[in-house]
């Protein structure tokens, strides 16, 4: 019988160890064959019995030569499957490093324009997400509700609480942030709706005392009549109708047959400074001029506060030392009746300053009793400011008793012939459109804007609110833009009007339906229009005939359009919204927000949302509303927010925006406790 035969593999180096055993194998092999022979053939153990090291190396008598690496052998396999898996790994990694530079080099313009369009949603998500993780390591105060301020801050307003030489300058620099909740007076009654709202306040809503509304000496503010909880501005005396007769005297001085023709002569939108409680501003209402009232802080008996309170526009803000943050030829007139400026002083810089807010062709009204000056120094006084306007290019109109009318040139070409030594026109460089509080200067703005139009060469209102084509073109914009932005506007504050509701804070919220009232048309008076842009949502409002004022602002922080909205009639100013904003607490009952988070907080800022938001709470009247829309992220980070301010809150979707939300608040009504 035969043994199989197992040929070696050549080419391979077998270990020594493995020739000592196969040595010892072969020694042994050739004792068992002696034993055989001897035996004779009397031995038939079957081959398959025999041991393996028999059949797995052969007989050197045979010439079979001895290898451990045979072919078939499980050694083999194992050796040849632990090889191929290192190559394997090998080839994987080398694929992935080719794969991976392959990629990085063949990264195509349109996968980038891909990447862009997805990172600002991925910024806003990284903002939120960044909100969400600093309220969250604070532990347990992120929903800690805000204490509510000691009494003596309820007529507080940042930035304007230090006083020194110059009496109660704006400051912010030197502010300290208050994080508390400004609670009303403790008798603080709701404000009566427009327009009764517009002639009785409640007294204990301002902070006012009874001799301060006795001895009050201007024009306006001696039209008031004092009971023991109303200040009433509907006097039975004939000096309520000194208001008419002063405007409709400001009339004939132009040159018109009465106030009701303020319109028809390209009047609009007038700047009454210091301008005691309003009265002047209320009486042009009736004539639809839009006035906005600014005065110096005043610790008490506010002239501005009480402006505010019925329903007229007004701000703090002084012609002391700094410039308004106001566009350049923004008003078509100018009011200062005993307004307390004295206009001959900082060497006529007060008059250029209010030279730059003035329109060409606008007016400038001054009632002042050194006007008629009979002393020497006050008729140098005087004859300072009348030859300074001269040199301004303002034609003097006419002067009745104390008042005097001038008008500003309507053209440029009045600058040129100007005397020798007269105040230089601002360069390029100085001649900011719109500046944010910054020093008065001492040459004459407005000449390099493309804005300069004679206030006759205007629209008239209220067709000046839809301004024409190279009008527009003068702000870079096309009439298609314009009428998109309106018509998403109208739409929009149909929307807003529906949800203005307690409804929709219960369990089960909805819109007022038929069978609930409908907010009326009067609900709000006093709006803030923090992101005011266009100014559409301004147009919007008037035109669904809401009795409305709205004080447009257009943030530091964004493109700035507060020009345009001056020029379609309306009223703003710029602000930077890490600053309190210029006014009393307990301003406006609405306050809107559309896409302020996105600018405000895309970015690393120097105030926080819940600072701002504690701002608002400050500007919000009980029971008034605050709207937000903006990216889904912030809206539920702003959300989260309102539980610290103890507002009522819900967030809204938006039917035709799936990016964007809504988030609808309402201020409580906390009343004080008598301590």
């Amino acid at each position: 019988m035969s043994r199989p035969l197992h040929r070696g593999v050549s080419g391979i180096r077998v270990p020594d160890s493995i020739h000592d055993d196969t040595r010892d194998s072969q020694s042994k092999d050739k004792s068992e064959k002696d034993d055989f022979d001897k035996r004779g053939s009397s031995d038939h153990t079957p081959l398959a019995l025999r041991s393996p090291l028999k059949l797995l190396f052969s007989d050197k008598e045979n010439g079979f030569t001895s290898d451990p690496l045979i072919v078939g052998t499980p050694r083999s396999c194992f050796k040849l499957l632990l090889f191929s898996l290192k190559f394997s790994l090998v080839f994987i990694v080398v694929l992935a490093l080719v794969g991976s530079f392959w990629w990085t080099l063949n990264l195509s313009a349109s996968s980038r324009v891909r990447v862009y369009h997805g990172y600002r949603r991925l910024q806003e998500k990284l903002v939120s997400d960044l909100l969400d993780i600093g309220e969250i390591s604070r532990g347990v105060s992120r929903w800690k509700e805000l204490e509510s301020c000691s009494p003596e801050f309820e007529n507080f307003v940042p930035c304007f609480n230090v006083s020194d030489d110059n009496g109660f300058e704006r400051k912010c620099e030197y502010e300290q942030r208050q994080n508390c909740l400004v609670l009303p007076p403790m008798n603080y009654k709701v404000p009566l709706r427009w327009p009764t709202g517009k002639d009785v306040i409640w007294v204990a809503n301002v902070k006012i005392t009874a001799q301060e509304v006795l001895s009050s000496g201007s024009l306006t503010k001696r039209m008031m009549m004092l009971d023991e909880e109303q200040i009433s501005f509907r006097s039975a005396s004939h000096m309520f109708d000194g208001v008419e007769d002063y405007s409709h005297q400001i009339a004939e001085m132009i040159g018109l047959r009465n106030e009701s023709s303020f319109i028809q002569a390209g009047i609009r939108t007038v700047l009454d400074i210091g301008c005691g409680y309003g009265s002047f501003g209320a009486h042009l209402l009736d004539s639809q001029l839009l006035t906005l009232c600014i005065a110096n802080y005043e610790p008490s008996g506010s002239q501005v506060q009480l402006t505010l309170e019925r329903g007229l526009p007004a701000m703090i803000a002084s012609f002391t030392s700094k410039q308004l943050p106001c566009p350049s030829l923004s008003f078509d007139m100018l009011h200062c009746a005993r307004c307390g400026i004295d206009w001959d002083q900082k060497d006529g810089n007060l008059l250029i300053e209010a030279d730059r807010l003035l329109r060409p062709g606008g007016y400038f009204v001054w009632t002042s009793p050194l006007t008629n000056a009979r002393n020497k120094e006050n008729q140098k006084r005087w004859n300072f400011v009348h030859d300074f306007t001269e040199n301004l290019c303002w034609d003097m109109l006419s002067q009745q008793d104390e008042t005097v009318v001038w008008k500003k040139a309507s053209k440029k070409s009045c600058y040129a012939s100007r005397k020798r030594g007269s105040r230089p026109l601002c360069g390029r460089g100085l001649d900011v459109e719109s500046p944010y509080y910054r020093e008065l200067q001492n040459c004459i703005g407005g000449m390099q804007s493309s804005r300069w139009i004679s206030i006759e060469k205007r629209g008239k209102w209220p067709s000046r609110a839809n301004l024409n084509k190279n009008e527009l073109a003068i702000h870079g914009l096309l009439p298609d833009e314009i009428a998109e932005d309106s018509d998403s506007w109208k739409a929009a504050v149909q929307n807003y009007w529906s949800l203005l509701s307690p409804l929709i804070f219960s369990d089960h919220p909805k819109r007022p339906g038929d069978e609930d009232p409908s907010p009326p048309y009067n609900m709000f008076r006093n709006v803030l229009d923090m992101n005011a842009n266009f100014g559409g949502f301004n147009s919007a409002l008037l035109q669904a005939r809401k009795s409305v004022w709205v004080m447009n602002v257009v943030s530091i922080s964004g493109p700035n359009y507060l020009p345009l909205i001056h020029d379609r009639g309306f009223i703003g100013i710029l602000h930077d919204w890490c600053e309190p904003f210029p006014t009393y607490p307990r301003t406006y009952d609405l306050v809107h927000a559309a896409g302020l988070l996105s600018l405000e907080f895309s970015q690393p800022r120097r105030c926080t949302m819940l600072d701002l938001f504690i701002e608002i709470d400050r500007l919000l009247r009980p029971e008034g509303w605050f709207i937000i829309r903006d990216t889904v992220p912030l809206v539920e980070s702003a959300r989260a927010l309102t539980t610290q301010l103890k507002w009522e809150a819900r967030v809204i979707e938006i039917e035709s925006n799936s990016e964007e939300k809504l988030l609808i608040c309402q201020k409580p009504f906390f009343k004080r406790h008598a301590s």
